[in-house]
């Protein structure tokens, strides 16, 4: 059995994994800054009544049942992604231990 391509597997995984939940932890939070933004209100009255019917369409469809992500599920998605990290994380530290007992070993 080769120790060194395992030890190197491994890093490479938890590399990989940190890389997909930091995306992930991007993405999420965008997705959050997004619902969030808003704009101020227009001194013309005619784009104030536009922005008020965008708004109050707005307001109905969140009333009814949505496919899309929400708060929720974003605020979820970053509590995963942070988990995800933390573990992959542990692997790369892991197997970096692994590499530093194998040199004392080899030594």
């Amino acid at each position: 059995m080769n120790i060194t391509n395992n030890v190197n597997s491994a890093i490479v995984s938890g590399t990989i994994g940190i890389q997909r939940a930091s995306n992930g932890i991007t993405q999420n939070a965008s997705n959050l800054a997004g619902l969030s933004a808003f704009s101020a209100p227009s001194r013309d009255p005619q784009e104030f009544l536009a922005n008020a019917t965008l708004n109050q369409l707005s307001a109905i469809k969140q009333t009814l049942p949505q496919a899309s992500e929400g708060i929720t599920s974003n605020l979820v998605g970053l509590s995963v992604n942070l988990t995800n990290a933390q573990a992959s994380a542990k692997v790369v530290d892991t197997a970096s231990g692994t590499v530093g007992t194998i040199l004392d070993i080899l030594a």
